[in-house]
């Protein structure tokens, strides 16, 4: 069984490092897979025990659900093969999952000390920490209005593995919420608020919510892995370090190339 995991990144220096991190255990150099709006999949084959997708979905959550519904939805469709029915010869059936895990990467924010800078944050759950409302007495979640959803929690199973792994690899690692935004945070008081509205988050970012929601009504599980380039808080771009949470993010991919994206299930 070859299994299927759909990497989704923002911008394509994200992209950049998880594919070099798929390139020491799956073919170096990548087949490009078109998708419909201009996409591109990035296909990485690791022999016939896993095939990895890597996508540039855009930055915020709005951008980055649209290209993660066209990347499933096509998926589901041509059986991951770039064109035509899903294959019979696969043993596919037209209910089957299209991946067998989402994974949204990238770098992130860290609220300190939870997250020092160079850790990778494996999600406990994918919080939209600004979908709501603002009354009077505070900050209402949407589930608080009487509608949506504003979290997707994460297997602990599978967190579980994640975390084992880049930590048996020399990994600096946290299992924690990771907040999606669609402002970065730039001030002392706008941390503080995060960190009191959401206790235990370990990173900001803006894509995994999005990755989450797309994902969802396909029963595909979600992990978002956040390499932490910068504080949360006052944008000091002195003190960021974006370089060394690209690599960090390399080398987590490489070592979940070689484990947890061949090994069955990903729940």
């Amino acid at each position: 069984m070859v299994h299927r995991i759909l990497i989704v990144a923002a911008v394509a220096a994200e992209a950049d490092s998880v594919s070099a991190g798929l390139a020491a255990v799956a073919t170096p150099a990548p087949e490009h897979v078109p998708l419909p709006g201009g996409l591109v999949l990035r296909r990485h084959a690791a022999g016939d025990r896993a095939r990895v997708d890597v996508l540039v979905g855009g930055v915020g959550p709005a951008s980055v659900a649209a290209a993660t519904g066209t990347a499933l939805a096509h998926a589901s469709l041509t059986g991951g093969e770039g064109g035509g029915e899903r294959g019979a010869d696969r043993g596919e059936r037209p209910h089957d999952p299209p991946y067998d895990l989402v994974v949204s990467a990238g770098i992130a924010g860290g609220f300190q000390p939870a997250a020092p800078l160079g850790t990778l944050v494996v999600s406990s759950a994918i919080v939209a920490a600004d979908l709501g409302a603002e009354t009077p007495d505070g900050y209402l979640a949407v589930e608080e209005l009487g509608f949506g959803r504003s979290v997707h929690p994460v297997s602990g199973a599978l967190t579980g593995r994640i975390a084992a792994v880049l930590a048996a690899g020399g990994v600096p690692c946290a299992v924690a919420p990771v907040l999606t935004v669609s402002t970065v945070t730039g001030s002392a008081r706008r941390a503080a608020e995060l960190a009191e509205r959401h206790p235990g988050a370990a990173a900001e970012a803006m894509e995994g919510f999005g990755v989450a929601e797309a994902a969802a009504p396909y029963g595909v599980p979600v992990v978002e892995l956040r390499a932490v380039s910068n504080a949360v808080g006052p944008r000091d771009r002195a003190a960021w370090r974006i370089g060394d949470a690209l690599d960090a993010l390399r080398r987590g991919v490489l070592l979940l190339g070689r484990t947890v994206f061949v090994e069955a299930p990903c729940t």
